[in-house]
């Protein structure tokens, strides 16, 4: 693992994320001592949720019955409202 003082890292962030997201990791330093580590995401964190995960968590958290009602009528407000500038 490389070690990079704070003022390089803060001179040159975009070449070393560049290296950070193709996998190198980094210890970054502060007078000397170490203070943090970088590097690419642990692949877990990097993952995307799947519909499964998707489904458990509406399960766990319905949606609002109110909320669809409430999106119904704010949709037919904006059409009662809107002007259509291609009409005749």
């Amino acid at each position: 693992m490389a070690t990079i003082p704070q003022r390089e890292l803060r001179n040159n962030v975009s070449d070393i994320l560049r290296r950070a997201e193709q996998g190198e990791r980094f210890t970054i330093t502060v007078a000397g001592r170490p203070v943090a580590e970088l590097g690419p995401p642990a692949e877990a964190a990097s993952q995307h949720p799947t519909f499964s995960d998707l489904n458990a968590m509406l399960a766990k958290h319905p949606v609002d019955p109110q909320w669809a009602q409430d999106l119904a009528r704010m949709r037919e407000e904006d059409r009662a409202d809107s002007v259509d500038p291609w009409a005749g």
